[in-house]
């Protein structure tokens, strides 16, 4: 059993054993390819969250009304992208293997890999919902087949064609582009598409797994983070699109690549916090 973390995200102080959301932090940025801090994250969401209230009216929910358990954050190798993978991927299965949803905190994104080598061996049929301004498709980054640049194609050889479908790309190089074109449902510059996409897998009832790069917001909502992108959406789209994918069968997510030193005024850090409370609501709801 879990043990509780010292200081937990605002309203998730649930038992473990009670809990069906457990949160659990991985605080990796060795692989960002531009600016970094997305490894000090995790613990500034929770530090930051108590500015936050528990009640969302946006749901008219309240976290202190959900089942939620904060795990803390693991202690993670910096200098072994393939260490921390596997310390990520074992905390997410002691988590399913108790029944209990795991909900990931970043770091930067490649994190999203352990999480999903966990759940495919579950989940077998297993499908992603990718917000993200990049498409995250290369096969390597300097030589680097981990990164946080190639994280959604090692999770393609994972899972294969059409079961990643991704929202908000606006980002990449062009075998990038042209890769999705033949192996992934590939959604440009928006949620549109988003829709009919999770119609069609709550009709099948596939399992999701949900990854939130939160680089996937204009920067002038969210800058603190390591590759802004101008063109993203805004945080009320997101917001619409999260309460969308969770009426599916999801099984798993993720929020990632906040880096909290990089927008001083602290407002990344709040919309990151809200984000993660309107996530957890979403999937309550649904989910449980």
């Amino acid at each position: 059993m879990l043990k509780p973390n010292i200081e937990n995200f605002v309203g998730c102080d649930c038992k473990y054993d009670r809990a069906r959301i457990v949160l659990y932090g991985a605080p990796f940025d060795s692989t960002t390819s531009f600016r970094p801090g997305a490894r000090f994250g995790p613990a500034a969401m929770r530090h930051e969250s108590f500015g936050l209230e528990t009640y969302s009216p946006y749901q008219n929910a309240d976290l202190t009304d959900c089942a939620v358990f904060d795990s803390g954050d693991i202690e993670l190798c910096f200098g072994s992208a393939e260490t921390a993978l596997a310390d990520i991927e074992n905390r997410a299965a002691g988590i399913l293997r108790d029944g209990k949803f795991p909900l990931l905190l970043g770091g930067e994104h490649l994190v999203t890999l352990g999480a999903v080598r966990t759940m495919v061996k579950q989940y077998p049929d297993l499908h992603i919902v990718h917000f993200d301004a990049h498409a995250d498709l290369r096969d390597d980054y300097l030589g680097a087949k981990l990164s946080h640049a190639c994280v959604l194609r090692r999770c393609h050889e994972l899972l294969g064609d059409g079961c990643i479908h991704q929202f908000c790309i606006r980002s990449g190089e062009r075998d990038e582009f042209q890769f999705a074109k033949e192996h992934t449902d590939l959604h440009l510059f928006s949620f549109d598409g988003l829709e009919e996409t999770v119609s069609a897998l709550r009709e099948r009832e596939t399992p999701v797994y949900l990854t939130v790069d939160l680089d996937c917001l204009d920067p002038s909502t969210f800058p603190g983070t390591g590759t802004p992108e101008a063109g993203g959406v805004r945080f009320l789209q997101l917001l619409a699109a999260i309460q969308t994918v969770c009426t599916a069968h999801v099984v798993g997510a993720d929020v990632n690549e906040l880096a909290p030193m990089l927008d001083t005024s602290g407002v990344s850090t709040a919309t990151a916090c809200k984000v993660l409370r309107e996530l957890i609501l979403a999937l309550y709801k649904n989910q449980f």
